[in-house]
């Protein structure tokens, strides 16, 4: 969100961790009009999310009414779907999280089977949290591209049978709630933007079984025209030498440095990987093969990134997904930067992991959601 765009959660998640007591800080902690805080304010207010009663301290004017978060307007709930697991949070209206649990989920499957198994561990889920108040909506990542006007996956490489399947719809008939789909790399990007000062340009990779980023420029998520903005996985390297990818092309990115190439590599070498977490595991036990993998990836990785750091110009790279856990892989990535970047691009550039680490897409999700339930209810004033 632009400083002028902010929506209903960036007004709720300084009000419930105490960066704003009233519209007045409000206003300055935003940087916006007290008039344009008021009717936001306001319109939070009369959808019962905000309440506002008591008197702070004056300032040299009338004393201020106090902001605090109705609680018991209820939460929400967030999914991140991944190849093998599904990892599912509940978050309260300020977009903290609350509870997380992580199940297997096989998602090579008929989509209508993939999604009756969902639905059903998330209710599980639910039901053992014991989370206060009402479930008002529901936010989840898939690791794919998503149309998030039509609710759809679009061109997924590793989904074959869920091109243009109507996830939204088809979960917003399991649980009668507003649901909202996005990509996991994006809602990881959206969710990293919640933390820290609004406004920030940043690039957050989600590199896992795949290689995926999203873009959150000047605090808003961009997707791009089509939705697909920051899928860096089928940019063209020297390094891949005409592989086929899953996408139909060669020599995309995504067929030496994502975590499903790094198996097949280890595993052509005699090594005895299934997942991208064991590749890590054996790097991080400093196995000489896997370790010059990893490094090797994360040197790819950054030479693509170099590109986007240079045209972009972000506040920062941040890198998630299950390679996020090698320091060989983030060291190779953070060194290709410096080393191809424009020292103004760097000078300044936060290179990290997510603060989030697993529950960055959670968080967007969780967000995503909220941002919907709160339009909802603002409109119809409940």
């Amino acid at each position: 969100m632009a400083q002028d765009s902010v929506g209903p959660l960036r007004l709720l998640w300084l009000v419930a961790h105490g960066q704003a007591a009233s519209r007045m800080d409000l206003a300055r902690v935003l940087g916006l009009p007290q008039s344009t805080v008021s009717v936001r304010t306001q319109a939070l207010i009369s959808a019962g999310v905000l309440t506002e009663s008591g008197e702070g301290r004056s300032a040299g004017g009338r004393r201020p009414k106090l902001l605090s978060v109705n609680a018991g307007f209820g939460h929400v709930w967030a999914a991140d779907v991944g190849s093998r697991h599904v990892r599912i949070g509940a978050l309260d209206l300020a977009g903290d999280l609350l509870c997380v649990q992580e199940r297997p989920l096989e998602i090579n499957r008929d989509p209508a089977e993939v999604l009756d198994a969902f639905a059903a561990t998330v209710r599980e889920v639910f039901t053992e949290s014991g989370c206060p108040g009402r479930m008002l909506g529901l936010g989840v990542a898939f690791p794919g591209p998503v149309d998030v006007g039509a609710g759809t996956i679009t061109l997924p490489s590793r989904m074959p049978g869920w091109r243009g399947f109507a996830v939204r719809d088809t979960l917003g008939e399991y649980f009668d709630l507003p649901v909202v789909v996005d990509n996991d790399a994006n809602l990881q990007a959206l969710g990293e933007s919640m933390a820290g000062a609004p406004g920030r340009t940043l690039l957050a990779v989600k590199a896992g079984t795949g290689i995926g980023s999203g873009l959150v420029v000047g605090g808003e998520l961009y997707r791009g025209r089509a939705g697909v903005a920051g899928d860096i996985s089928h940019v063209r390297v020297p390094a891949a030498e005409g592989r086929p990818c899953t996408c139909g092309n060669r020599g995309c990115l995504e067929t030496v440095a994502s975590g499903a190439a790094l198996v097949a590599q280890l595993r052509e070498q005699g090594l005895a990987v299934e997942t991208t977490a064991q590749v890590v595991a054996t790097a991080e036990d400093g196995h000489p093969a896997a370790t010059t993998a990893v490094r090797r990836a994360g040197l790819q990785l950054g030479e693509v990134l170099a590109t986007v750091v240079n045209f972009g110009n972000p506040d920062e790279v941040l890198l998630g997904g299950a390679l996020s856990g090698s320091e060989a892989f983030v060291a190779a990535v953070r060194g290709a930067l410096y080393e191809r970047c424009l020292p103004l691009a760097t000078s300044e550039l936060r290179i990290d992991r997510v603060r989030f680490g697993a529950d960055a897409g959670l968080y967007g999700a969780g967000a995503l959601a909220l941002d919907e339930v709160f339009d909802q209810a603002i409109r119809s004033g409940r």
